[in-house]
């Protein structure tokens, strides 16, 4: 239940919760875990085979897909990773958070790097309405696709209730448990390339020299390619890989940290940048892509292809408690303009307009 995962989980809650009067047909392609518990208007369908491979995103949609969209009588789909269904006749809805594939097609498996950059374009072309998450990323799609303006919707993704300010107490018991009772820089994200979180992993080993106070908090899963980090022994007591957490863990972590330091070169969103934001936590955040559309004011910024200015901005942070406060304040206010309540509001707005029988 990474990025894609929540981003769909909370959003289809909501709307199978606050539209009683219609019918759902929710399609897995695996066995779907207990803990989603859905209402009696909410059906759902697991077809096989799960897609694991592209070969098998093709099979999926193109044939199983297809069928049980007629199948099941299907009025509109809605696809919140962008996929289509080309062959279908059925009006489709996708959600393109991003087109990181189209800038740096390295980053991904040369198959499935391949079948992005073919088929998204056809994506874009046959879906009614494409709904994105930030105004970066709809004129991404504009450039590249050359769709209309018109046929774009931004929706700003939302932050999980369980996010909040600690108690210091709360910040504390957390600090003990996962980095050795100091304060923490926090990453967040699967550890993908373009997470950049090797050159930050290499920012964080060169201010720890002179910051023996302060540690790094890893929280996330290899995804693609594997990262290699060539550590010292007295850097790995610093750096903590936590792997992926709970929510509700992930929530504590995030609320003890000193700072969030996220440098992605390209980003759709960020939804760790919401959530520091919730928690009162000042951020370093890259300035590219969506970043500083997304965070505002609530972060100071580097370049992320600079290892001395990641550094420079650790340094500049750490030394400043002012700064620190400015952020956090700033954060705390900029955070109320993220609501998954609202996201689904408006999600549901848009399939509404652009569904033929709703």
């Amino acid at each position: 239940m990474e990025g894609f995962g929540n981003y769909s989980y909370e959003l289809v809650k909501r709307m199978v919760n606050n539209h009683p009067e219609q019918s759902f047909v929710l399609f897995f392609d695996r066995p779907v875990d207990p803990k989603f518990v859905f209402p009696e208007n909410v059906q759902t369908v697991v077809l096989f085979p799960p897609t694991r491979h592209p070969l098998l995103w093709i099979l999926w949609f193109e044939w199983r897909l297809k069928k049980a969209l007629k199948k099941y009588n299907i009025d509109l789909l809605w696809t919140p990773d962008g996929f289509c269904s080309l062959g279908s006749s059925v009006p489709q809805i996708a959600t393109i958070h991003d087109l990181n594939f189209e800038h740096y097609p390295k980053d991904l498996p040369w198959l499935v790097s391949r079948y992005f950059r073919t088929f998204f374009p056809k994506f874009a072309r046959k879906a009614r309405h494409i709904l994105t998450v930030s105004e970066f990323s709809k004129k991404d799609i504009l450039d590249k696709y050359g769709v209309s303006s018109t046929k774009i919707s931004v929706v700003y993704n939302g932050i999980n209730d369980a996010f909040g300010v600690l108690t210091e107490d709360e910040r504390f018991a957390t600090r003990q448990k996962y980095a050795n009772g100091k304060p923490f820089f926090l990453f967040v994200g699967s550890l993908h390339p373009r997470k950049n979180v090797k050159r930050l992993v290499e920012a964080f080993t060169e201010f720890s020299i002179n910051h023996s106070e302060i540690d790094l908090v890893i929280v996330g899963n290899a995804m693609w390619k594997q990262e290699a980090f060539n550590l010292s022994e007295d850097t790995k007591k610093r750096i903590h890989f936590l792997g992926h957490l709970s929510t509700s863990e992930l929530s504590r972590i995030t609320g003890a940290a000193f700072a969030l330091s996220y440098v992605p070169y390209f980003e759709g969103f960020g939804i760790p940048l919401v959530e520091a934001m919730r928690c009162g936590v000042p951020i370093i955040s890259a300035q590219t892509s969506c970043l500083p559309e997304i965070a505002g004011d609530a972060a100071i910024y580097c370049d992320p292809f600079s290892v001395k200015d990641i550094v420079q901005k650790m340094d500049k942070l750490a030394n400043d408690p002012e700064l620190q406060v400015s952020l956090t304040q700033h954060g705390l206010t900029r955070s109320t303009q993220f609501s998954w309540d609202l996201a689904a509001e408006q999600v549901w707005e848009v399939l509404v307009k652009h569904s033929p029988v709703v």
